[in-house]
């Protein structure tokens, strides 16, 4: 060999050397940063089981439980959760949990399923702002599943959705939301795995090795694509926000519950989930404030049961409707303002409950929106809202894209005398700068379930949960939410 063909041979030794550093460094650089992440969350899961909530944190936990069994009711019976429900039947299984709205039951993993599906069938499910998640429609089915087959008791499912809510926006500020939407994946769907996994893990009682073994079979089923979008009929759109994770997470934990053994650092070092999902991960903010802050008492309950980016305009528009007794004779045009990144999502959707322009017009001429109309097609037919359809206008402000207020909207009106009123809506009603109260809860629980349960079983059910650490046997609740 010459002395020039050995220089060229060490030049690509010495190369292909340094890039297999590089190819290491992100994961050495992560070891370095953060330690044991996996094992520090999985015993923090395993102390959650038996640490008491604060009551604020309690009382909230309930709000949450109550409203998704609202829509897990109600959404039993619309298009997602009923195509949910037939499925789940379909596939038998052992009797160990009971899915909503029906005469059957199944195994957890399917009813964690239809149940979650079942919760995102509309848009009732509450939603966390800044992260963009919907914890409630995938945790709380997760937790009730297992709470059943494993005959929990009411208090045992409170902590399991706290600790389920934590781990699903936690996770999220970990990757960085928006880092996982700029990759073209479902910030929702990847939540929901997570949070299903920190219910059904705190309720199947796994010790810290289990629960490493349930994190790292959790993580490999993490998933979710932004193509939810383009979705017209809401089912994989439920799929995605709820009934993949709600599956993923308990068949996780029902699987290490049956002997296997996995991984036991996933989070951590070369080839963990962070650096797989997220170009800037901060590992640490999957632990931070563990124990003092809560993110089941951040999320906002919706007031209406419509896309959470039109939660303000209605608020907005129903508060001038009010104030200027609009109406659809005085109003000329209307102007709606969004955040820049929901426009996407709201500006022209085929889905009534979705579509802002639809749902201002609607609000305009009836002065509410109720559970029905938002769902109502026929209404996005109707020649007097169309009318007034072709009134409103939406248009993105990127000063609205303020992280402390991430779903604030501004509308303004010009009347038919020419004068110009508006009104900017910074929190709706629901969020946890301006919460809803108990009695606020329960109306709405009482709205989306007494048509499918019935005056007598609705109002049992609330008064069951409003007391659910009182509850000994989630089972005991069972004859309250089938039929």
């Amino acid at each position: 060999m010459s002395e020039d063909q050995l220089l060229s041979r060490r030049r690509v030794l010495h190369y292909a050397g340094a890039i297999a550093a590089l190819a290491v460094l992100p994961g050495r650089l992560f070891a370095a940063q953060s330690a044991d992440v996996t094992g520090r969350l999985a015993r923090y899961m395993v102390a959650a089981r038996d640490n008491p909530l604060p009551d604020a944190v309690l009382l909230e936990c309930k709000h949450r439980i109550l409203d998704t069994f609202g829509a897990m009711v109600s959404g039993s019976r619309m298009k997602p959760g009923e195509m949910a429900v037939n499925y789940v039947r379909s596939l038998g299984g052992t009797e160990q949990a009971s899915v909503m709205g029906a005469p059957f039951r199944t195994t957890t993993v399917n009813a964690a399923l239809a149940n979650a599906m079942c919760a995102h069938s509309d848009e009732t499910d509450d939603f966390e702002p800044v992260t963009k998640a919907h914890p409630g429609s995938s945790v709380v089915p997760a937790a009730l599943a297992m709470a059943e087959s494993e005959g929990r008791s009411g208090e045992a499912m409170i902590r399991a959705v706290a600790l389920g809510y934590d781990l699903a926006c936690r996770l999220l500020m970990a990757l960085g939301p928006d880092l996982v939407r700029g990759s073209h994946r479902s910030a929702e769907g990847t939540a929901s795995t997570f949070g299903a996994l920190g219910a059904a893990a705190l309720l199947a009682q796994l010790d810290e090795q289990r629960t490493r073994y349930a994190i790292s079979y959790s993580a490999q089923q993490v998933s979710g694509l932004w193509s939810w979008v383009k979705d017209k009929d809401h089912i994989e759109k439920a799929f995605d926000f709820a009934g993949m994770g709600a599956r993923n997470g308990v068949q996780a934990v029902g699987m290490v519950q049956s002997g296997m053994t996995g991984v036991d650092d996933v989070l951590d070092g070369t080839h963990n989930l962070f650096i797989a999902l997220s170009t800037h991960p901060d590992p640490e903010a999957m632990l931070a404030g563990l124990g003092s802050r809560f993110y089941v008492t951040e999320t906002a309950i919706k007031t209406y049961s419509v896309g959470y980016p039109i939660q303000s305009p209605l608020d907005a528009l129903l508060t001038l409707r009010k104030q200027y007794n609009l109406s659809p004779d005085n109003v000329r045009s209307i102007l709606v303002k969004l955040p820049t990144d929901a426009i996407g999502i709201v500006g022209e959707s085929a889905m009534p409950d979705v579509n802002c322009q639809h749902l201002v017009a609607l609000a305009l001429v009836k002065g509410a929106v109720s559970f029905n109309d938002s769902h109502d097609v026929a209404l996005m037919h109707d020649p007097q809202i169309l009318a007034q359809r072709a009134k409103v206008s939406v248009a993105p402000d990127a000063a609205l894209m303020d992280p402390a207020a991430p779903r604030g909207a501004i509308v303004e009106v010009t009347l038919t005398d020419g004068r110009k009123v508006d009104h900017f809506t910074k929190y709706p009603p629901g969020t946890k700068e301006n919460p809803l109260n108990t009695e606020a809860v329960n109306a709405k629980a009482r709205d989306l379930m007494q048509p499918v349960l019935g005056a007598a079983k609705t109002e049992r059910l609330i008064e069951r949960i409003n007391g659910l650490e009182a509850v000994k046997d989630i089972r005991e609740l069972r004859p309250l939410f089938t039929t």
